[in-house]
């Protein structure tokens, strides 16, 4: 019998917060910065921030960090969590702010349209592959058992639903290919963890076949020494991460969202296992399942904006918590978390 791992959903504030919050935006001094970003980003940016440091813009500027599910973190900023910076797994999570007036509504303007890293849905595998797990299909095969974050809480569960949406549906409307699919993929889900680092614990801890996240956190699990692989799909979504400054953040927040579409920042984030969003970056990546080629082309690369409208379709469709088609999902299937 399978015994469903159960996990509280994340709180607003996990990970490093080294100061106290008092403000919805804006550091307390013009070398201060407050960093909020999504659970995944944490190792990734400590290299960011002492190159940027090492630079005459970042000379004498101190970060204030905190990291968690993206959903939760950008609520939490809504909800007045002091943020110069912010980068989330979703477009979603930036808007939110947009529409409370904490961020500018032209915080796409700029070369990579407020993308600051990117990666594509994997799946990571016991080492070895014991199940033989290489398609969207051997998911829902019965007796494998997949962790995957719960949608309601982290941007990853939901980049990796919408992965297998797209898959079923080859990228078309086709709604019901959609349901029947992820109806499947949700019964042989036996963890919902509250967000990406959080999945990734509780798969390394030895929970579950197959770990639904993404490329660079499966790169980054094995540069930290876990003994597993990881796949990806001849199909899979595009993740594209945004990044933006707040409204009335302090001056060098534009410098540091600045380095961090410089081709040394991308170049540090390429080393973590993300897709750089910028050309002309290239570099062997350790843990990648090809150090010297570490971001193999899939043959079908699906995208939000071509395959699903853009986020603000997407996020009314399949995640409205009244009318949402995945939220009905889990309450059909029982996997609400």
């Amino acid at each position: 019998m399978k015994h469903k791992l159960k996990f509280a959903v994340a709180g607003a504030l996990t990970g490093a917060l080294a100061l106290t919050a008092c403000s919805s935006s804006g550091a307390s001094s013009d070398d201060q910065l407050s960093l909020v970003g999504y659970s995944v980003l944490e190792a990734a940016n400590k290299p960011i921030i002492s190159d940027f440091q090492e630079t005459d813009a970042g000379d004498g500027v101190v970060f204030k960090e905190s990291y968690g599910a993206s959903g939760d973190q950008s609520r939490a900023v809504e909800n007045d969590l002091d943020a110069d910076v912010v980068h989330f797994s979703l477009e979603t999570d930036v808007t939110r702010l947009v529409d409370v007036g904490l961020v500018d509504k032209d915080w796409k303007s700029g070369p990579t349209k407020g993308i600051a890293t990117s990666s594509v849905v994997v799946f990571v595998v016991r080492k070895g592959n014991p199940k033989n797990i290489q398609t969207w299909d051997d998911l829902v095969k019965p007796g494998v058992e997949i962790i995957t974050p719960n949608p309601g809480s982290s941007g990853s569960a939901r980049w990796n639903i919408l992965a297998g949406w797209a898959h079923a549906t080859k990228g078309k409307e086709d709604d019901a290919a959609g349901k029947a699919y992820v109806t499947k993929f949700l019964n042989n889900v036996i963890a919902l963890p509250g967000s990406g680092r959080e999945a990734t614990t509780a798969f390394t801890g030895g929970n579950g076949d197959v770990l639904m996240s993404y490329e660079n956190e499966a790169i980054l699990a094995r540069q930290q020494g876990e003994d597993v692989d990881y796949v990806v799909p001849d199909d899979t979504l595009l993740i594209e991460n945004p990044a933006t400054v707040t409204s009335d953040a302090a001056p060098a927040a534009q410098d540091f969202l600045d380095y961090m579409l410089s081709k040394d920042a991308q170049l540090d984030y390429a080393k973590s296992g993300f897709r750089p969003v910028i050309d002309g970056v290239t570099t062997d990546v350790e843990g990648a399942n090809d150090p010297s080629d570490p971001f193999p082309e899939p043959k079908t690369l699906y995208t939000i904006d071509d395959n699903f409208g853009g986020w603000d379709a997407a996020a009314a469709k399949f995640f409205d918590e009244e009318s949402g088609i995945i939220p009905e999902l889990q309450q059909k299937t029982g996997q609400t978390g």
